[in-house]
């Protein structure tokens, strides 16, 4: 059954856009705590830069193989019971992970973390596009913010319940997953009665063509240029989830706690800059939000690494925060535009190339610091941003409409 081609219900649904972005923020709030707690592990069991790059790799990598396959999958046999089931798989690796004592252990219980993500995020981004009543800019930009929000609460939370007291109150973080499950249970049950309605009103017709923006080659050229795009995004910010607080613990002598704080001052800028890129695409163009976002994050990137003011570098990190989070929105509608039919796939697509681009950067920046110190992987790093020159060759859906 195409459900994609239903391009939403009667009208913006707005509690089922709610609950999905409180959905978003529950899961990554979870995920985050996995980057917060990484001078715990290393402390505790020894771990070397590399091998917390490995952490993050391995997590990274089963997110980010299964999406697509996750969101092809639910394309083709939809079901309404699928977000809980991924939180589940979350649920389970939280546990395991408060109580890991080794390396191979850690390694398999973010693996269930990664997987249950690989499961939420192309499927909640799917029903975020049905329940946008046509709005899906500021649909998604709802969703996402939730996500940023959630990746914002994530090193606070564990700064204040698991840094003073050891990583095994990391088990606490079971019950927001739990919770996280409840709150999901409300929205299967609407998908199943949406799924139902589909299926009765297609009552066995022909499927409805649908019209793409832009022919074939030109949809897979803008389609490798978006990749691209969230190539130079994500080196990036895996550098900061990463890695910001050891920098920030190496270059100005703050604890593993005030570290955290200041990560958070990050991620909340992050949010900030989601929930302005949604609505300013519906009305200027996606693809000047792609511009100003990645380009314009450049400056400050560059100029991070050479201050020796804690403050200043707080705030740079801010700017960066603010404006390059904006992008990755405006760069998943443009995409899920090029291929409407096929939501789950972009949305899969998109979110794994993104988590796959981080794992795999933050494995080879954690040798890059290994090697040549923590600092140098923001010298390298800052250029990242000069990547969105890209954008110049993408089209613009917005005039051509």
């Amino acid at each position: 059954m195409e459900q994609n081609r239903v391009q939403s219900t009667t009208g913006i649904t707005f509690r089922v856009l709610v609950a999905l972005s409180i959905c978003h923020c529950f899961n990554d709030t979870l995920q985050s705590v996995i980057s917060a707690v990484y001078p715990l592990f290393k402390e505790d069991l020894g771990l070397s830069f590399a091998q917390i790059g490995l952490i993050t790799l391995v997590y990274q990598s089963a997110a980010s193989v299964c999406q697509p396959l996750t969101g092809l999958f639910f394309d083709r046999w939809p079901s309404a019971w699928s977000l809980p089931t991924g939180m589940s798989f979350t649920l389970v690796g939280l546990l395991s992970l408060a109580f890991a004592n080794t390396l191979s252990v850690v390694l398999c219980s973010v693996a269930l973390v990664g997987i249950g993500s690989s499961v939420f995020h192309p499927e909640a981004s799917r029903l975020t596009s049905l329940a946008s009543g046509g709005k899906r800019g500021l649909a998604q930009s709802l969703f996402q913010v939730g996500g940023n929000l959630g990746g914002s609460l994530g090193p606070l939370l564990a700064a204040v319940l698991v840094a003073p007291y050891g990583r095994r109150h990391i088990a606490l973080f079971s019950i927001l997953a739990f919770v996280a499950i409840m709150v999901m249970i409300p929205i299967g049950h609407w998908y199943k009665r949406l799924l139902l309605r589909m299926k009765r009103e297609e009552g066995g017709a022909a499927h409805t063509h649908i019209q793409m923006p832009l022919p074939m080659g030109k949809t897979i050229f803008s389609i490798s240029i978006l990749l691209v795009l969230i190539f130079s995004k994500y080196i990036y910010m895996a550098s900061l989830n990463s890695y910001y607080t050891f920098y920030l613990i190496h270059k100005f002598g703050v604890s593993v706690q005030a570290s955290q704080l200041y990560l958070f001052v990050f991620l909340i800028a992050t949010a900030i800059g989601t929930l302005m890129g949604g609505p300013i695409g519906d009305k200027v163009g996606r693809k000047y939000v792609i511009w100003a976002s990645i380009l314009g994050a450049a400056p400050f990137s560059l100029i991070m690494p050479h201050v020796d003011n804690l403050f200043l570098t707080a705030v740079l990190s801010f700017c960066v925060g603010l404006t390059l989070s904006s992008a990755f929105p405006a760069i998943l509608v443009y995409a899920q535009e090029l291929l409407p039919y096929k939501l789950g796939l972009i949305s899969g697509l998109f979110f794994g190339f993104a988590f796959g681009v981080a794992g795999i950067a933050s494995a080879v920046l954690g040798n890059l610091a290994d090697h040549y110190g923590i600092e140098a992987v923001y010298n390298v790093c800052g250029y990242m941003p000069l990547i969105g020159l890209v954008t110049w060759f993408l089209p613009d859906l917005k005039r051509k409409r």
